[in-house]
């Protein structure tokens, strides 16, 4: 082969090489990501602000897992509520613990278990522990909480692993005793989504789905997520149900999946609640 083809190769080589680390590396992009979603909320007179945080895995957000601190905190939140999978079967929890216990010294603090929980066979002993850093933990209850002069009722139940009878007892607590007031449903699971219908929440709050874990911007809204199958339609984001609205995290694992995650950063979800919308 003459030199000037075997130039011409090795620059068509280095140009096809340049072109696909251009759009692979920004998808491989791991830094924490904020995301708001605002939410009609009638019956409120004021606006509220809920930081949902799912999806942890007891991952590393630096020391003292600053860097998700240092994102609550500037967001402000009046209530933080914890969607289940905070704490993984496989990493250590020392990581999860350490921003649950942050979190519940400076915030109303709400839990749901996830499924990974149940997996570890610690689901019991980890509600005691948020039990007793001040944490609520939440099956099947429906408690009516006070915000900036305000009342709304929240709900939350445990992750089906607790077991399907337990889990249908508990969404039917939940739905009982609806006195009209704005009504937010705390749940691991985005997909039951006919289940969250009859219920009539104002607003369904949810993870595990990973964002799908691999996103392509424009194409692919999700690859795959648990309990979903392949291109799942609730990986991640604000979805309308009726006159329900559901909201599903990305969560925030990162060392502890399997695949990297891929054009789909961990997030922290914010969700405005306005009135007289």
């Amino acid at each position: 082969m003459k030199p000037a083809a075997r130039g011409r190769r090795r620059w068509i080589a280095l140009a096809a090489a340049a072109a696909v680390a251009a759009l692979v590396l920004p998808g491989l992009d791991g830094r924490l990501a904020v995301r708001t979603y605002p939410a009609p909320a009638g019956g409120l007179t004021g606006p509220v602000r809920l930081a949902l945080i799912t999806d942890l895995h007891s991952c590393d957000y630096g020391p003292g897992q600053g860097e998700l601190l240092d994102a609550v905190r500037r967001a402000a939140p009046d209530l933080v509520l914890l969607g289940g999978d905070i704490l993984d079967d496989g990493l250590p929890p020392d990581h999860g613990l350490e921003l649950l216990a942050a979190l519940a010294a400076e915030y109303p603090c709400w839990y749901v278990t996830g499924n990974h929980e149940f997996w570890s066979g610690k689901a019991a002993l980890y509600k005691e522990t948020l039990r007793g850093m001040g944490i609520a933990v939440l099956e099947g209850d429906r408690v009516t909480v006070e915000v900036r002069g305000q009342a709304l009722d929240l709900c939350g139940l445990d992750d089906p692993a607790a077991g399907e009878d337990r889990w249908a007892e508990q969404l039917a607590a939940c739905a009982a005793g609806d006195e009209g007031r704005y009504t937010v449903l705390l749940t691991h699971r985005p997909e039951r989504v006919e289940a969250y219908r009859a219920g009539r929440f104002d607003l369904i709050l949810a993870g595990h789905a990973h964002g799908g874990q691999w996103r392509i911007p424009g194409l692919v809204n999700g690859a795959i997520a648990p309990n979903q199958g392949l291109f799942p339609p609730y990986a991640g984001g604000c979805y309308a149900l009726g006159a329900s609205t559901l909201v599903v995290s990305r969560g925030l694992a990162r060392e502890s999946t399997r695949i990297p995650r891929f054009y789909n950063r961990p997030e922290l979800v914010l969700v405005d609640l306005l009135p007289g919308k």
